[in-house]
Parts: structure tokens; C-alpha cells; sequence
């Protein structure tokens, strides 16, 4: 691959349209991860492949490296298990697999800015790039870390952004300290005693059960949690039953407890417990609970979050960087990175006309106009951080 056939934006949003048309679930990124290792190699970048699987880093010393200081820049490269459903050309040609988060849309972005920072190398120190897979709840992040990506990359400072549906395009979102919420995963079994549909009272009604369940988990937030902390808990699927006059034995819930703070999130965890367990024994039915950590919140370091406000001011004009916003329940795994690391998390608006769709949503697409505010932002931030010191 000639990197001169994806040098511009034309040519770059191309690339991302390819990279739409070929998505890829975690860990199994390697067309995508083939394309940003042959185009880094071709810019003269050293490359390192299959870190933490599918992971991709490329390694760019400045012009001087003085200060033997080492940043990390993050892009995460996998798509979802989803269909696409947009009237596009560059529509998914993977039957229920899309680019429904802009990942296709962030690896593009990284490897413009990759292209400029090899050309000019106008920066003090080594500049790491990480394209990360399996964001999309797989855990790539630690997957990469566990890999040994600090020990072979010591990067001071972690630094990602990601494409913000709700934002207008030409404006960023950067906070002070909480970003993104942690995520755990649960699964409720609820067990009760199957019976003939027409003879309840012989048996012991585990959907029942799993109704009440489902209501009195909602307490938790509600009751438990200081009012000015934040949590969240779903249940997001119910499964149980066969027939229609059959009472079934078992009737799982499966769902999800978010929060911003982590003795929020240990206080939900040890509810949770003590509300299924309660609520079901008030009908007589039992439960088994697995319960899964999965994602720590994603907490910008303040100092590093100023730095990338002035960064972005410098990109988009200081009346478009928004330091208030209030942070999402969403979650993201860059908080792999941020917890070993001071790290920063950086929204950058997707919005227009033509782009309203929600991430995660079957018509959403990452807006091409962004590719060039993320390159943008990525070589600025690399020469605020890694100055070249004047000669003295």
C-alpha cells in the first residue's frame, strides 16, 4: 500500500468508507488492523502488530528526544453486532456487522495525523500510537495492557477522543475529571417451581418473580444512592418459558449497573444481591446471580484536560469547547489506559444536517467532515505536549 493513495481528506475519508464497508468485530480486526500496519510501514513508522491479539502500534520518535518523554494516542478500530440500515454506498457488506460507534471514523483520524507527525517530526520525544481492538465490550484496552503495551511503550500520559452524536460538528466536549461510567454485567437466574398454567397454586411462579425483580431493582438508584451521585440499573433482556400454559422453572434477567463513582458502583453491586434475593423470597422463589465487573469509569486528569481544552480552542475557536457538560452513563474502555496512566478523553462533536443519528443506532454514520478536526487535534496536542525546546 502506497500511503500517497491516502494522503488528504478525500483520500482519507475514503479509506474510512472502506473500512465502513468491511467492519469487523473484536478481536477479529484483521483487514482493518492489516490496513493501519501497511500504512504506517509505508510512512517510514515503525510498526508492532498482534498486541493484545489484533492491536496495532506504531512508534514515532520526534526530531529530538531531550526529554525522553512518551505519549500514548488511542484509537479503537472494532465494529458492532448490528445491522446497517443507511442508503449508502459505503454500507456494510457484512451481514448484521457496522461501524455504529465511528470507529472506522477514529482510525482514520489517528492515521492522518500519524502521516503529518512521520512528515514534520516536529516534536520532543516519541509519540505512541495505539489502535486498539475489541472496544465494544470485549476489553481490548486490557487485553493490550495485559499484553505488556506499558512495558514495551512507557508512555507518561494516555490521550483518546471519540465522535459525539448530541454535539454540533465543529465543537468539543472536554471534562475536568468524570467522563464516561463504569459498566458491570449481571445475570439473574429466578427459580421457581414449573406447574400447569390453569393450576398455579401448584407450583411457584418464577416469571412472577422476575417481575417483581425487575421493579424492585429500580429502588436501588432511587433509595440507596445519594441523590447528587448517579447510577443506573437495566435489566436489558428477560428469558423464560416455552409454551402458553406452561409455568416455566427458570426465568433469567440479564442487565446492566453503571456509575460514575466506585463506591456507587460496589453499593449497587451488594444491593443488587440483597434486593433479588428478597424480592424473590417473598414469593417463594430463589435466585443465582452472576455478577461481572467490566468496565472502572473513565476519569480525565484535570491538568491534562486543560491542556487538551487549549488544544482543541486552538482547533475549533475557545467558544466551541465545552467544559460543563454533564459526563455520560456510557462507558468506555480507554479507562484500561486512564487508570494506570493520567489519561484524557476528549467528545468531538458529529453532528449536522446530514448526521443526527445516535451512536449505536442502525442509521448512524460517522461524519467525514470531522476527519480533518481530529487530525487536527491530534498533531496540535502532540506539539503542545512534546515541545521542541529552542536551541540554546
Amino acid at each position: 500500500m502506497n500511503s500517497q493513495n491516502f494522503n488528504g481528506l478525500e483520500a482519507l475519508t475514503r479509506l474510512r468508507q472502506d473500512i465502513h464497508r468491511h467492519p469487523e468485530l473484536a478481536f477479529e480486526e484483521r483487514r482493518t488492523a492489516g490496513i493501519v500496519a501497511a500504512y504506517l510501514r509505508s510512512l517510514g513508522i515503525e510498526v508492532h502488530t498482534e498486541v493484545g491479539r489484533t492491536g496495532v502500534v506504531g512508534v514515532i520518535p520526534g526530531k529530538t528526544n531531550r526529554s525522553q518523554r512518551s505519549i500514548g494516542l488511542r484509537a479503537d478500530m472494532d465494529a458492532l453486532a448490528m445491522p446497517d440500515h443507511k442508503p449508502v454506498p459505503h454500507r456494510s457488506t457484512c451481514e448484521g456487522v457496522m461501524h455504529g460507534c465511528g470507529h472506522d471514523g477514529h482510525t482514520a483520524m489517528l492515521l492522518g495525523a500519524a502521516a503529518e507527525l512521520a512528515r514534520t517530526r516536529a516534536f520532543d520525544g516519541t509519540v505512541v500510537l495505539i489502535f486498539q481492538p475489541a472496544e465494544e465490550g470485549a476489553g481490548g484496552a486490557k487485553a493490550m495492557l495485559d499484553d505488556g503495551l506499558l512495558e514495551r511503550f512507557p508512555v507518561e500520559s494516555f490521550w483518546g477522543l471519540h465522535n459525539w452524536p448530541g454535539v454540533p460538528l465543529g465543537q468539543a466536549v472536554i471534562h475536568a475529571t468524570a467522563c464516561m461510567a463504569a459498566v458491570d454485567y449481571f445475570d439473574i437466574d429466578v427459580l421457581g417451581k414449573g406447574c400447569h398454567g390453569g393450576m398455579p397454586q401448584e407450583g411457584i411462579d418464577a416469571v412472577l418473580a422476575a417481575a417483581h425483580i425487575v421493579t424492585a431493582l429500580q429502588s436501588i438508584p432511587a433509595r440507596n444512592v445519594h441523590p447528587l451521585d448517579s447510577a443506573v440499573v437495566g435489566v436489558a433482556k428477560i428469558h423464560g418459558g416455552q409454551a402458553y400454559h406452561v409455568g416455566p422453572e427458570v426465568v433469567t434477567l440479564s442487565g446492566s449497573v453503571r456509575a460514575h463513582k466506585e463506591s456507587v458502583r460496589a453499593l449497587v453491586e451488594h444491593r443488587l444481591h440483597e434486593v433479588a434475593e428478597n424480592a424473590a423470597a417473598a414469593l417463594g422463589a430463589k435466585v443465582r446471580i452472576r455478577y461481572q465487573r467490566n468496565y472502572p469509569a473513565t476519569v480525565n486528569d484535570p491538568a491534562l484536560a486543560d491542556i487538551a481544552s487549549e488544544v482543541a480552542a486552538s482547533v475549533l475557536g475557545a467558544e466551541k469547547v465545552v467544559r460543563d457538560r454533564l459526563p455520560s452513563m456510557a462507558a468506555e474502555d480507554f479507562s484500561f489506559f486512564s487508570r494506570e496512566r493520567p489519561g484524557c478523553y476528549v467528545w468531538m462533536g458529529n453532528d449536522d444536517a446530514d448526521h443526527i443519528m445516535s451512536l449505536h443506532h442502525p442509521k448512524y454514520d460517522f461524519n467525514d467532515r470531522l476527519i480533518g478536526h481530529g487530525m487536527a487535534y491530534w498533531t496540535r496536542l502532540v506539539s503542545r505536549v512534546l515541545p521542541v525546546a529552542p536551541h540554546l
